[in-house]
């Protein structure tokens, strides 16, 4: 590995990860939560400078390219399980983080079977919009979160925000808008997890030569 600053930024966020629950370990709520997503937003936004950068000044890297997507899977999943902890297990949100965590598996799985030939399963646009859903999805129900101390001066359940109906306040606008984002975001990691096992089946079948 080099230490060149987009690698510097790729592991950061890859240590940022954990960090993510361990603000509901160390800090009373809603502390935890305001801490949680800034630390999320700073790990985000490292999503983009860190590639923009590799390519602006020709920094680009095998250790780049590899722990880049692991670092926003472990961003994901990880923010995702703690969301879904303080849910209450509400279905609205359980749903589409249980799509949004078996795809993120199946396609790891598929990658590391696939061993040489993995590089048929490079990151496409859509996955790229996916991601980039998904982050935003989880920073704004920790937005909800936080706003719901603020107004109501209790720890809030993700999902108790009226669903189905809107409301007018923040906080429960910021959640509503958080759901569907997530939904969107599961719609969307459903999408490019069917396009990588389509790519991925002709490696699949018995019957290929050398198997």
């Amino acid at each position: 590995m080099r230490w060149t600053v987009p690698n510097i930024l790729t592991l950061l966020r890859l240590i940022a990860a954990p960090g993510v629950p361990l603000m509901f370990l160390y800090f009373h709520r809603p502390w935890a939560d305001w801490a949680a997503l800034a630390l999320f937003l700073l790990a985000a936004v490292t999503d983009w400078f860190d590639g923009y950068l590799a390519r602006a000044w020709q920094q680009e890297s095998r250790f780049g390219a590899a722990m880049d997507p692991i670092a926003d899977k472990a961003m994901v999943v990880i923010a995702i399980v703690v969301i879904t902890g303080y849910s209450g297990m509400n279905p609205w949100l359980i749903l589409p983080a249980t799509v949004i965590l078996f795809r993120e598996v199946f396609v790891s799985g598929l990658r590391e079977f696939l061993g040489a030939n993995a590089k048929l399963l490079k990151v496409t646009y859509l996955a790229k919009w996916k991601t980039t859903t998904q982050m935003v999805a989880i920073a704004v129900l920790f937005l909800g979160t936080g706003l719901a101390y603020v107004e109501h001066g209790e720890p809030p359940l993700v999902g108790e925000a009226h669903l189905p109906w809107f409301s007018a306040s923040w906080a429960d606008l910021a959640t509503q808008a958080g759901l569907l984002l997530i939904w969107i975001a599961a719609g969307l990691t459903a999408w490019t997890g069917w396009e990588y096992f389509v790519k991925a089946r002709p490696y699949l079948r018995d019957d290929r030569r050398g198997n």
